[in-house]
């Protein structure tokens, strides 16, 4: 049997609770063995912002996931044509290791604007969406083609985001609460978000 591998994207800028609570969901699923972290580093609906530098993202992500059991921080999408297109991303994975099965982790708001992602259908082609949703919140408005390729996992969201931390920061509150001790060390350290 091959083994089934969860890919995770984002900026993260920075990295925080949230998200290493979506991942711990998808780990605990039980519909994939591994988590690979896709840092991107310029994903095309985010044009025009201004973003931290690729290494020091990296090195907060790292700093993240350090005791997640079977999570793995990767960096691929640096090696890739710029914007960052996901069905690019998953084509370089399925060369790269073939004998891998791979499923797509997103939230439950993504899923409803998957339809919109380029090149989704051949994205749906090679992969699995392993999608994050709240317990008793019904999907709606989704085309049954998605839906078909999509799995469900329970999730109950911790309503963190970068740009909170990024204003409390600027706004000289604490973030302890907010991501692991040894990121906010990143991010005091290096006077990020100032």
């Amino acid at each position: 049997m091959p083994t089934r591998i969860g890919l995770l994207g984002g900026t993260f800028d920075p990295v925080h609770n949230g998200h290493l609570s979506i991942a711990n969901s998808f780990l605990k699923s039980g519909q994939i063995d591994q988590l690979w972290v896709l840092l991107t580093p310029d994903p095309p609906h985010k044009t025009g912002i201004k973003r931290t530098a690729f290494e020091l993202r990296l090195e907060m992500l790292i700093a993240a996931f350090i005791g997640m059991d079977k999570a793995r921080v990767m960096t691929i999408e640096n090696e890739l044509p710029r914007p960052s297109y996901t069905y690019r991303t998953i084509s370089y994975l399925k060369r790269l290791y073939p004998e891998k099965e791979y499923y797509l982790c997103i939230g439950g708001d993504s899923l409803a604007k998957f339809h919109t992602w380029k090149e989704y259908e051949n994205i749906l082609a090679e992969v699995n969406l392993l999608v994050a949703n709240r317990p008793g919140e019904p999907i709606t408005d989704v085309h049954s083609s998605i839906l078909k390729k999509s799995f469900l996992v329970e999730h109950h969201l911790i309503p963190d985001s970068s740009s909170e931390v990024k204003q409390r920061v600027k706004n000289g509150k604490s973030i302890s609460a907010f991501v692991p001790t040894q990121v906010e060390k990143i991010i005091l350290n290096k006077g990020l978000y100032i």
